[in-house]
């Protein structure tokens, strides 16, 4: 089972409350709060795309950028060994830390994709 739902572009998780028996969700990488839910997918599904929608009103009407999710950036803590490691390898290969985490971390997703 997928726990994701897509649309725009903004990425939302699908969680169920079995005591109040309802889904219901938020969207995922952004500072502002967007939350959604429903009794049924389709009503869950429904909320999200409003949800949405509104948000992008909002900022339209006021003038502001939408928030873009997934910029690209985010912080990496590793222990200090690792860094040093990292950083020798890097300087002796002529490459940035940046495209060694990145390829190392496209290595993952590809070997676990689903």
């Amino acid at each position: 089972m997928n726990n994701t739902i897509t649309y725009k572009g903004y990425i939302g998780t699908i969680e169920f409350s079995e005591e109040d028996c309802i889904f219901f969700g938020k969207v995922l990488g952004l500072h502002s709060l967007i939350s959604y839910e429903g009794a049924t997918a389709k009503e869950l599904l429904d909320d999200f795309h409003g949800a949405i929608d509104d948000y992008l009103q909002a900022c339209a009407d006021n003038g502001i950028e939408p928030e873009k999710a997934f910029k690209g950036s985010f912080n990496v803590r590793v222990s200090p060994d690792l860094h040093k490691q990292l950083a020798q390898y890097a300087a002796e290969n002529q490459v940035t830390l940046n495209r060694i985490v990145e390829s190392a971390l496209q290595s993952y997703v590809t070997a676990h994709a689903n």
